[in-house]
């Protein structure tokens, strides 16, 4: 180097200097001036030049071992997107070649994404990042490492967009690092989602962590050289290393299997790493001659690897003072796995990837590929691409002893179709470990499962879409009725469709009904009926999807002839009546007095959705209440307020220009617990609920949570109330009156 010429990067050249792999040197110089050049002007929100971002980038990315194209591709990541006026793909293809343009393209196309949206961009995002994937494993390793460096510098960032960000962190990029099995990446971006996400939790725990490990601090060390002794007597050639739990692994610990802290087990763990797999299993034995081992706490991963690829012998023993920890043995090679994941495997020779082996191991990403373009409905794919991302696993037996992996709680039917579709189709029943169980049984790890089938055999029920869990059985069950069964379908979602305007009480005939069925179809992509009705009866599109839809369609069909009912029970005045109708004002259309402020009661908070009322006050306009307020009912009883009533009713939006969100209040009861108001917070942040206000209140055992959100409609509120509801340890939620408008 000529110089500090190369400053930025001096560590970076140092560290694949001693990696021992072959780099071009010269293409990766030539790849960050370039990014420098394009970057230049550019900075970062924490004031420093935007290069030191994809120079941090790609020292990660050479941290894994990647090859030259890749830590080119990290430079260049951000150069087509943010400097459209300087450079193109083109122009990268051009100067350093069509891989890692391939790379940077696929990087660029993953945005920002956000699991519990269903619009069709968001969707779009993640079948974007699969097909990168798919094509090169490459582009998500560089994305990772991105999001990594991201997460170091959030900080800089103001609070909404950190908890987005570290949201879209913890339920996408952790989960995918961790099915990719690349546990350093995963740890550390679960380190600092959890920091932003549940601040007091994470201080709390790191507390008692940091407490624990100081009153034990020498404990590790006794271990350590006892274990070394044994080993070496043992002519064992090994590595040595202690580690404390991390504090998201407590964390999460204490949370799903509600633990306190002084319950977790494997907070210490010893990390031995020796030459080959026999030699693991000998110092499992030499480790149960030194410790009493705890029952039921020994896991072989070796002989059965996790999905992604994780292999090592886990034990728990008990240690000085009755003090437990757990032991971790493997391989120098199953390390390198442990730590880099799929990325270990990752080699480049004569530009071909390491074969077949590789190929089969990203399997569920192209099977994640073909749900996605058979799913009609997004909520499909969404619930097939979370299943199949944050699972746990539960390993069971064929009667072969094969091991097939499935997600936790998935019961006979998912295995059935997990073998193979046709085994799935012709299921008559199932056995555990002999034994015949119901088709819905879930199998336990180490469970033998065999499934009963027979070539006559009707194929699968419908009943059997709520008895699946995983999106691949799901799918195939949908795809044998939609193939089958269409005539069946068809009448089945016609009479599906026939009772659900019956339901809304829609008054219209044979021709109406129909016009609406076809415009909803069409906003599925659907142009026949009779293929509208075949999906409904199939299960492709649920029913919960369409009905907002039909609503829809008939206020724009009939909204002139719709007879409007009057919202109070008495008749309004003449002289309001002949006011003539002033144009909306916040999502509300009002008659007379043309000219006031329309104000939202807060008494009531009404909703798009519900019947209202205004109410003429003295010097604040006109305030909108339910129609059945308590206060407006009041108000009727006096007679001076005779004339202060007038007809309203809510602006159906043929624009863009209406209020889209209302506050409304709520109230909360839960039980005292650590996290639940993250929980709460983190179920609202998903949904994309704004938090307008909040604020609590103890109450024995409980506390009150007040909060103020943003929705849409009185349907949209009764979701996200359905949706608290479900959270662990809410007691009851209610509708409130507001704290802040």
């Amino acid at each position: 180097m000529e110089g500090e010429k190369y400053i930025e990067i001096k560590p970076l050249l140092e560290l694949i200097s001693n990696n021992g792999r072959n780099y071009d040197f010269d293409k990766i110089i030539s790849a960050f001036l370039y990014a420098k050049e394009m970057h230049e002007g550019q900075m970062r929100l924490s004031g420093e030049p935007y290069i030191m971002h994809p120079v941090s980038v790609a020292e990660i990315v050479a941290g894994l071992g990647l090859d030259t194209d890749s830590i080119c591709a990290a430079f260049l990541h951000d150069t087509v997107e943010d400097c459209p006026d300087k450079t193109n793909l083109t122009e990268i293809t051009r100067i350093f070649g069509s891989d890692v343009a391939l790379l940077v393209d696929g990087v660029t196309k993953i945005k920002s994404i956000n699991i519990e949206d269903k619009e069709e961009a968001q969707i779009e995002s993640i079948r974007k990042m699969l097909l990168a994937m798919s094509k090169d494993i490459r582009v998500i390793f560089i994305k990772l490492c991105d999001r990594v460096h991201n997460m170091r510098t959030l900080y800089v960032k103001k609070d909404a967009k950190r908890r987005i960000t570290a949201l879209e962190t913890m339920y996408v990029y952790a989960p995918l690092a961790h099915r990719l099995g690349m546990q350093k990446i995963k740890q550390e971006l679960e380190s600092y989602a959890l920091q932003y996400l549940d601040p007091i939790g994470y201080e709390e725990i790191k507390k008692h962590i940091e407490e624990k490990y100081g009153r034990n601090v020498n404990f590790m060390e006794h271990v350590k050289e006892n274990v070394e002794r044994e080993l070496s007597n043992a002519n064992i050639d090994f590595t040595i290393g202690g580690r404390v739990k991390t504090v998201y692994s407590v964390y999460r610990k204490m949370y799903n299997q509600n633990k306190t802290f002084d319950e977790i087990y494997d907070f210490y763990a010893l990390r031995i790493i020796v030459e080959t797999e026999l030699e693991c299993y000998t110092v499992l034995g030499l480790i149960h001659e030194l410790y009493k081992s705890v029952p039921g706490r020994f896991k072989d991963y070796i002989s059965t690897p996790k999905p992604n690829m994780y292999q090592s012998l886990h034990t728990t023993v008990i240690g000085k003072d009755g003090i437990p920890f757990e032991v971790q043995i493997r391989t120098r090679e199953m390390h390198q796995i442990a730590e880099y994941g799929i990325a270990a495997h990752w080699k480049y020779k004569s530009g071909e990837r390491s074969g077949a082996d590789f190929d089969k191991k990203l399997e569920w990403v192209r099977n994640l590929i073909d749900t996605e373009n058979d799913a009609i409905d997004p909520d499909d794919f969404i619930h097939t691409f979370k299943i199949d991302i944050f699972h746990d696993e539960t390993f069971v037996f064929t009667p072969k002893g094969d091991v097939i992996a499935l997600p936790l709680g998935s019961t006979l039917v998912d295995f059935a179709y997990k073998i193979h579709t046709g085994v799935g189709n012709k299921m008559v029943g199932g056995k555990i470990n002999g034994r015949i169980a119901p088709i819905d049984s879930v199998p336990k790890n180490g469970d033998i499962v065999e499934i009963i089938t027979s070539n006559a055999s009707k194929g699968p029920t419908r009943d059997w879409l709520n008895i699946v869990t995983t999106g691949e059985a799901r799918n195939k069950i949908r795809q044998w009725f939609k193939k089958e069964k269409r005539a069946e379908n068809i009448i089945v979602g016609k009479s599906m469709i026939d009772k659900e305007f019956a339901h809304l009480r829609y008054s219209c005939n044979e021709e109406e009904k129909n016009n609406i069925v076809t415009n909803v179809a069409k906003r599925f992509n659907i142009l026949e009926a009779d293929d509208f009705y075949n999906a409904i009866g199939y299960g492709g599109i649920p029913l919960s999807k369409i009905v907002t839809k039909i609503r829809d369609e008939y206020e724009k069909l009939y909204k002139e002839r719709e007879i409007k009912e009057p919202l109070i029970p008495i008749e309004p005045s003449a002289s309001s009546l002949s006011k003539k109708k002033r144009k909306s004002t916040g999502g509300v259309i009002v008659d007379g007095e043309e000219g006031c402020a329309v104000k939202f009661a807060r008494c009531c908070n009404p909703l798009p959705g519900e019947s209202i009322i205004g109410f003429i006050t003295k010097g604040y306009g006109i305030s909108i209440h339910k129609a059945d307020c308590p206060n407006i009912q009041n108000a009727y009883a006096n007679e001076n307020n005779a004339n202060r009533f007038v007809k309203a009713e809510w602006d159906i939006p043929t624009s863009g220009s209406y209020k889209s969100s209302y506050d409304s209040a709520i109230q909360i009861l839960v039980t005292n617990r650590m996290s639940i108001l993250a929980d709460i917070s983190m179920a609202l942040s998903e949904m994309k609920i704004d938090i307008v206000s909040i604020n609590t209140k103890n109450i024995e055992d409980t506390t009150l949570i007040n909060m103020t959100i943003s929705c849409r409609d009185i349907s949209h509120f009764n979701s996200i109330i359905s949706r608290l509801r479900s959270i662990k340890d809410v007691i009851r939620v209610t509708r409130a009156v507001s704290a802040s408008r």
